[in-house]
């Protein structure tokens, strides 16, 4: 009888084996990514509590208007700009050479500035960057066919072929454009710039007005190419604004010292009322923005790039090389400036609510086991579809339970900050496109539904976002002709 069961007990031990080694085949191989593939074939679509929209449960994926459809106006541009994306090599301020995809031939490519209201024209150009090339207008509320998403909104744009982008601006503030095709590998060799949207009327004392991006060359961290300090001369009393872009992947914290100065925008949205400060160091997220302002002073100021030797030293004589300052208190967006009303709060009725819970789990990500970024429990593709529908007012819950900073960008449209943590926000209105939620905060946002298109909604530290942290914000109705993958070969991370 012992013979027996040791037998019996083997049997279901060998059968048990046999069971878990076809469970982990089976997950494997359901993690298999195709070659080629539509991002609306997957995914686990949520209507975030709201009905269905009409015409069924798949209308939104099968039927309906294309995103070719969804484009800017026609006319005649006020503004007309060639990028032409090249391989070249660009020399830092230290005197390091760098091998660089640019526009232009310059790293950042040119910066673009345009009047608000202008319809405005650019045509990309693909030289020789064989992995191909879009421009995505971070920040721009662009309409859909205009976004620059390969794979999504377009077909890459490969050597020797050219896209035009129209698309008529509404807001006013600081962007920037960057490719959205291999992102991960081309941000980071160059081919981003600024993208500047003035007010139709000019300043009545304009004063300097300098754009600066932060980014990160082959270990070396620059401002545009300068790895050490720059200086410039500025007169007394002159009104200085400073637009601080991150193109990394990681936040970048600016210091500015010698004077008081006031946060005047975040994410090309001016705050209201805000107030002077000083020794405050402001964090800038993967893919966002801040604007300071102040009036120079006679003696010198110096903005640092902390814990770099980057930075920008402004003096009367412009030969000054003040020192660094230490890195003071973090600014806190939730609480800076002063209220205002805002079209909708924390107590308004939404239409819909979703919540965008960010972890890991142990599982296969395209046949690769490991421990993976998830989103509501879902690893990539398997991931939420947010259903919408245009007028919509939307909440969304961000939860973040990794280690990990995540800078989360939804494209197409600027989001209202509610609460972080629970707390509601005491300052000035915070609209956002690029929002860092930090290891274990969570934020409540909101936003009305008004560009329709297919939008990419991502963490912008673009390793992440490679590895599977990206979803999809669709509206429904709105389809995509375009495949990841395919013959222009799509790789939208």
């Amino acid at each position: 009888m012992p013979t027996l069961v040791k037998q019996a007990a083997a049997a279901v031990g060998g059968l048990l084996l046999v069971a878990l080694v076809a469970w982990i085949a089976w997950l494997w191989n359901e993690s298999r990514i195709p070659g080629t593939y539509s991002v609306m074939d997957y995914g686990v679509v949520d209507y975030g509590g709201g009905s269905v929209p009409r015409g069924g449960h798949a209308d939104h994926i099968h039927g309906g208007m294309s995103v070719v459809d969804l484009r800017g106006p026609a006319g005649k541009a006020n503004d007309r700009f060639t990028l032409v994306a090249e391989k070249a090599k660009v020399r830092l301020g230290s005197g390091r050479t760098i091998d660089a995809f640019t526009f232009n031939g310059t790293v950042p490519g040119p910066e673009l500035r345009v009047k608000q209201g202008d319809l405005v024209e650019v045509t990309l150009v693909n030289k020789d960057v064989s992995s191909g090339v879009t421009i995505h207008w971070h920040g721009v509320d662009v309409p859909n066919a205009d976004d620059g998403v390969a794979g999504v909104t377009q077909n890459a744009v490969l050597p020797g072929q050219r896209y035009v982008y129209r698309f008529r601006v509404n807001q006013v503030g600081t962007f920037w454009y960057h490719t959205h095709q291999v992102s991960s590998k081309e941000v980071a060799r160059g081919l981003y710039g600024a993208f500047v949207i003035e007010p139709r009327e000019a300043p009545t004392h304009p004063g300097l007005d300098l754009t600066l991006i932060a980014h990160t060359f082959d270990a070396f961290p620059a401002l545009g190419l300068d790895t050490g300090l720059g200086v410039r001369a500025v007169r007394p009393g002159t009104p200085v604004r400073l637009r601080l872009v991150d193109s990394d992947s990681t936040p970048q914290r600016f210091v500015l010292s010698g004077t008081r100065f006031r946060v005047l925008a975040l994410d090309g949205t001016d705050l209201h009322g805000p107030q002077l400060i000083a020794n405050e160091t402001v964090e800038v997220p993967a893919g966002g923005r801040a604007d300071l302002g102040f009036t120079m002073p006679r003696a010198p100021v110096r903005l640092s790039l902390d814990q770099t030797r980057a930075g920008l030293a402004l003096s009367p004589d412009g030969k000054a090389e003040p020192p660094a300052a230490p890195a003071g208190p973090l600014f806190d967006p939730t609480t800076y400036g002063v209220p205002a009303p805002t079209p909708f709060g924390l107590s308004s009725h939404f239409d819909r609510r979703f919540e965008l819970s960010i972890g890991q789990k142990f599982g296969f990500l395209d046949g690769k086991p490991g421990r993976h970024w998830s989103i509501d429990g879902h690893v990539y593709p398997d991931v939420p579809i947010f259903v919408v529908e245009k007028r919509d007012l939307v909440e969304v819950t961000i939860e973040n339970h990794t280690h990990s900073v995540h800078p989360m960008h939804l494209h197409g449209q600027h989001v209202l900050v509610l609460s972080r943590d629970g707390r509601p926000i005491s300052g000035s209105p915070w609209w956002p496109d690029t929002l860092e939620v930090k290891p274990h905060e969570s934020y409540v946002v909101a936003f009305r539904a008004e560009n329709p298109g297919i939008w990419m909604d991502h963490c912008h530290n673009l390793v992440h976002a490679v590895a599977g942290l990206t979803m999809h914000l669709v509206y429904a109705g709105v389809t995509t002709p375009f495949d990841v993958g395919g013959m222009a070969d799509n790789e939208p991370e």
